[in-house]
């Protein structure tokens, strides 16, 4: 039971039989509100494993990973809307509310934004990359809140969900599966990806740059590229939230969302990738219970997180599982 990596599996397997049984579980205890919850939570747990991505992995401490979220969250609600109204966006494209187009499309502008904020961003680096990574995503937000066709600052309601040949999203149980199904297949590329040579080199330039690139590895390019997926996760799960919520806004693509995706991250284990998912689930958790009770909640949240932070450097997940310095999964 000692053993870091029999702790692993085991921890691992627990959680992935509670996931798969909680719908049904639900539906026995009369408790169908948890589903919804829990979808919730595997949307946010799959954008904070992108997050991680960059910090855990790369380095790369960004305060703008929300914009990726909403740019995926707004090409969601944008198409239903032109789909809805029978109008051409930009005169050209026809909306819809197909989820095998639109959840592509809001995949690939999402990535398309990172790699054009990336590029630039990933000039500087330090206080000064988290500083224009805050700028863009803030841009970003008062551009969407310009947009008056799209609701402005009182957002985008949508009617209905998008539409899937496989599942009836409508239902909060398909949904649900949905959302496990994409997060758990971001996990296991994320894995293959940071175990990779591609990985190697973003964990190695995260240590020291300049000893990469006087190896003669292009540097640059590597972050980029990792910039560009973790962007690219951000507005997956974007998508799948305006589905759920049937509703966008430019909250979204606010500050804040980054620092609570970065406190889940912290929270759940830096450099790993069920830490996240874990620190999303206690995050949202403690959202939704203490909530109840007081509106100033993250009072009892903030003295939680010094505790984890000072005492387990994994987070909760390396907590469970035993492990201490070393990037693991």
């Amino acid at each position: 039971m000692s053993d870091p990596k029999f702790r692993q599996r085991a921890v691992i397997g627990f959680g992935l039989l509670i996931l798969c049984l909680l719908p049904p579980l639900a539906h026995l205890f009369g408790q169908e509100y948890f589903i919804s919850l829990s979808s919730r939570i595997l949307i946010y747990a799959l954008a904070a494993v992108s997050l991680d991505l960059l910090i855990g992995y790369g380095g790369l401490i960004s305060l703008g990973h929300a914009a990726f979220f909403g740019v995926g969250a707004y090409v969601v609600g944008v198409m239903y809307y032109h789909g809805y109204e029978g109008e051409l966006l930009f005169h050209l494209i026809p909306g819809s509310e197909n989820g095998l187009v639109v959840l592509p499309l809001a995949v690939m502008i999402s990535a398309l934004f990172a790699l054009v904020i990336g590029a630039i961003s990933l000039r500087t680096s330090g206080m000064h990359f988290i500083m224009i990574t805050l700028a863009f995503a803030q841009m970003l937000y008062y551009f969407f809140i310009g947009l008056e066709k799209y609701g402005g600052d009182d957002g985008l309601t949508m009617y209905a969900r998008n539409s899937l040949p496989f599942a009836d999203l409508s239902n909060d149980s398909h949904f649900y599966y949905v959302c496990l199904g994409l997060l758990l297949l971001f996990v296991f590329l994320m894995h293959r990806l940071i175990n990779s040579r591609f990985g190697l080199v973003l964990r190695g330039a995260s240590k020291n740059s300049k000893r990469a690139q006087a190896t003669g590895i292009n540097v640059f390019y590597y972050q980029l590229v990792g910039f560009t997926i973790a962007g690219a996760g951000a507005g997956l799960a974007g998508a799948l939230l305006a589905n759920q919520t049937e509703y966008v806004s430019p909250g979204l693509l606010h500050w804040p969302l980054s620092g609570e995706l970065m406190v889940m991250v912290l929270l759940g284990g830096l450099g790993t990738l069920v830490g996240p998912i874990l620190g999303a689930a206690v995050f949202l958790l403690l959202e939704e219970f203490l909530g109840m009770y007081t509106e100033h909640w993250m009072i009892y949240l903030g003295p939680f997180l010094i505790i984890v932070v000072i005492f387990a450097k994994k987070g909760l997940y390396g907590l469970l599982i035993g492990i201490g310095g070393e990037h693991d999964t």
